[in-house]
């Protein structure tokens, strides 16, 4: 098992903070993990992205030229990571931001309007952890329940966000689940 996985977005997406919890939860599941973020200037609102690398044997390299999974939040992460894709990789797109489809058929593509489904859980920044769980529902790398550990430890300075971030994830999974995906 091999996932080279690119979560791209915006900035302030959460982008971040949501790679960030999968290279935990695989860590916590004995996994050999690498995470390494790329943010230098984007982080003042231009697009940012993180490469995690899961796997079951050591990752040679934190470095993916050619991911098998895309996670892309906004059109210029689309436009930059779907050309250099795997076949058969996974590419979500956040179709709440995101008005183009991928043109390649050789991908299984996942539209999910991440920022709407956020919006009617009552979470306006939650659109990330709805993508963690159409990512957990589509690659089913680490068990559930230490994805939702992460997100408690991830809000534990928050603690009022904790509910409703695991209602998105759990949301996005249920949206995978609904489709037969």
């Amino acid at each position: 098992m091999l996932i080279q996985a690119v979560f791209a977005g915006f900035g302030g997406q959460g982008i971040l903070r949501t790679g960030q919890i999968v290279a935990y939860a695989g860590m916590s599941a004995n996994l050999f993990v690498s995470w390494l973020p790329s943010y230098g200037p984007e982080m003042r609102g231009g697009t940012a992205n993180v490469a995690v690398v899961i796997a079951d044997e050591p990752v040679a390299s934190p470095l993916i030229s050619n991911p098998n999974v895309v996670i892309a939040m906004n059109r210029p992460s689309l436009e930059k990571f779907a050309p250099v894709m795997q076949q058969e990789g996974k590419l979500i797109i956040n179709s709440s931001l995101i008005d183009i489809t991928c043109e390649r058929d050789d991908l299984h593509q996942y539209q999910i309007k991440a920022n709407d489904e956020a919006q009617d859980l009552g979470n306006a920044k939650g659109a990330n952890m709805v993508i963690l769980g159409v990512f957990q529902a589509v690659t089913n790398v680490i068990p559930d329940e230490l994805v939702e550990e992460h997100i408690r430890k991830s809000f534990a300075s928050k603690p009022q966000f904790i509910d409703k971030n695991l209602a998105c994830f759990h949301r996005g999974r249920a949206i995978i689940q609904e489709a037969g995906a």
